[in-house]
């Protein structure tokens, strides 16, 4: 019997902040998978290797976490004042599901850097040494995110001293804004309170801070469900009926907040919300080994992606820690003393990151102009991948 051969496109495998991703340009995908839709969600299946029931993504490019079970897709921006089009898929392990309803705010940080080299940004807008602007419009949340990306000889700077907790290795510093993450004026707080009692069957009723700023987040306190906020992953991820208590407060939550309509929804969107709990400042050691000391950091917090505790932060849940915790009365405030100006740093397992945030109150509504934080990104391998000519 005669099958069809594997085709190949061209892709580039990148590392943004504490992710890692396969990132396309959106001309350089077969003409059928660049139109949204099953064409395209089954050839970035068949990229990440999933669906696999062993859970280990063994035939594809997926690492077997929520972290590097992603891709991106990019294109030249039509939209004014922006430079590129920037999309995100986060592909299930198990499933044959590509969640689209919300962004990745590790791999925005590596955005900037493939529109420059992939020759998206104009020649113009790159100085030969500095920093460059890159005006990115995020496509699945309709949301602006600009990226300072350094340049060194007319050519992108990767490497660098820039420390960050998650990652081993040290590049060059890349600095985010996230603007105006919430959105328009009272979806900041879908609930309309800046604190809920969110009714959980089997859990009981817990205070819960639902917030839609960078991605939409549920804070809880760590107390309420048991927990102490220091946790590292294999306390959580070991622990069937941890992430079953956790899941179901997540879906719970998604319709609370007017995401999904009732919860069995929550199983076909799984990027969003996230669940995240939250504690006041204590000392910890982190997943590195590394000794956290209380006094520099101003709270704990641990979050959940793709129904695993996350081994660090996700870009997009620390913009929603950052908004939370300028707002006075969300309980990511209140864990954090309730003196928190513009910018803050939390604990997390892999260790510390500084947010800052900037918020006003307007007739009542609280507004956030921009989310800024620092992450790194590089280019781990370029060419091609690929994949059975017949499987979109």
């Amino acid at each position: 019997m005669i099958y069809v051969p594997q085709i190949k496109i061209p892709a580039t495998y990148m590392r943004g902040g504490t992710s890692k991703g396969v990132f396309f340009n959106l001309s350089d995908l077969p003409e059928a998978a660049q139109i949204a839709g099953e064409a395209q969600d089954a050839l970035l299946l068949r990229v990440i290797g999933s669906p696999d029931p062993y859970g280990k993504q063994t035939d594809g490019m997926g690492g077997a976490t929520s972290s590097t079970s992603k891709t991106v897709i990019l294109s030249k921006s039509n939209k004014p004042e922006h430079d590129v089009d920037y999309l995100f898929g986060q592909v299930s392990i198990d499933k044959a599901f590509v969640d689209w309803s919300g962004n990745c705010g590790n791999l925005s940080s590596a955005v900037g850097s493939f529109a420059i080299n992939s020759g998206l940004v104009e020649p113009s807008r790159i100085p030969d040494n500095g920093i460059a602007e890159i005006r990115i419009w995020q496509a699945n949340i309709k949301k602006t995110i600009i990226a300072h990306v350094p340049i060194a000889n007319g050519e992108v700077q990767e490497t660098g001293d820039f420390e960050l907790d998650g990652v081993t290795f040290p590049a060059a510093e890349i600095r985010i804004d996230f603007m105006d993450p919430a959105g328009s004026a009272g979806s900041l707080f879908p609930t309309g309170n800046l604190v809920d009692d969110l009714n959980v069957p089997g859990v009981g009723t817990l205070k819960a801070t639902m917030i839609n700023a960078g991605i939409p987040t549920i804070f809880i306190n760590a107390k309420d469900i048991g927990y102490t906020g220091l946790e590292l992953q294999d306390t959580i991820n070991n622990d069937d009926k941890a992430l079953a208590m956790l899941e179901l407060i997540r879906a719970h939550g998604a319709v609370k907040m007017g995401l999904i309509e009732n919860i069995e929804e929550a199983a076909q969107r799984q990027h969003t919300p996230k669940v995240a709990f939250v504690s006041e400042a204590a000392d910890y050691i982190s997943s590195s080994g590394k000794q956290v000391s209380k006094n520099d950091i101003d709270l704990s917090v641990r979050a959940l992606s793709m129904g695993k505790l996350h081994h660090a932060m996700m870009g997009t849940a620390a913009v929603a820690i950052g908004t939370a915790s300028v707002i006075p009365g969300t309980l990511v405030n209140i864990a954090a003393g309730g003196n928190v100006s513009e910018s803050m740093t939390f604990g997390h397992p892999s260790g510390t990151l500084k947010v800052g945030a900037k918020a006003l109150q307007i007739n009542q509504q609280w507004i956030v102009n921009s989310v800024s934080m620092s992450r790194s990104a590089r280019v781990l391998m370029e060419g091609w991948v690929r994949i059975p000519g017949d499987c979109f």
